[in-house]
């Protein structure tokens, strides 16, 4: 089957539709040093509420990117943790990570001046 995510009725896109989700591309650079349990990654991911947290948790175990154990303790004790695709989905991840912080001065300086000549001058 070819995949190409042009086509809308694609599940390429779907896929890409997810793994550059802003939650999914912190989630995954939050879970690259090892398992964390539920709170521990809604501390590291500031402004995730617990709604977007599970179902975006939800949604990258059902894509095979992450793992979640359930420990048989009590309290309860949940981990999630970074399966093989996802560790692999990490690497090109935390490249544009780098870019990012590299680059965001220049960002914001292109902001800045498109902002300084769209804005009207005030009356």
């Amino acid at each position: 089957m070819l995949s190409n995510p042009y086509d809308r009725n694609c599940p390429t896109r779907q896929l890409l539709d997810r793994i550059g989700d802003q939650w999914t591309v912190l989630i995954v650079g939050a879970l690259r040093d090892g398992p964390l349990r539920f709170t521990e990654i809604g501390h590291r991911v500031d402004g995730i509420s617990q709604k977007v947290l599970t179902q975006t948790l939800r949604s990258l175990v059902r894509d095979g990117i992450l793992t979640r154990t359930a420990y048989a303790v009590i309290p309860p004790k949940v981990e999630y943790e970074l399966t093989t695709l996802g560790r692999n989905l990490s690497e090109p991840l935390e490249v544009l990570d780098q870019w990012a912080r590299q680059h965001m001065t220049a960002v914001q300086e292109a902001r800045d001046a498109y902002d300084a000549e769209h804005t009207p001058a005030s009356a």
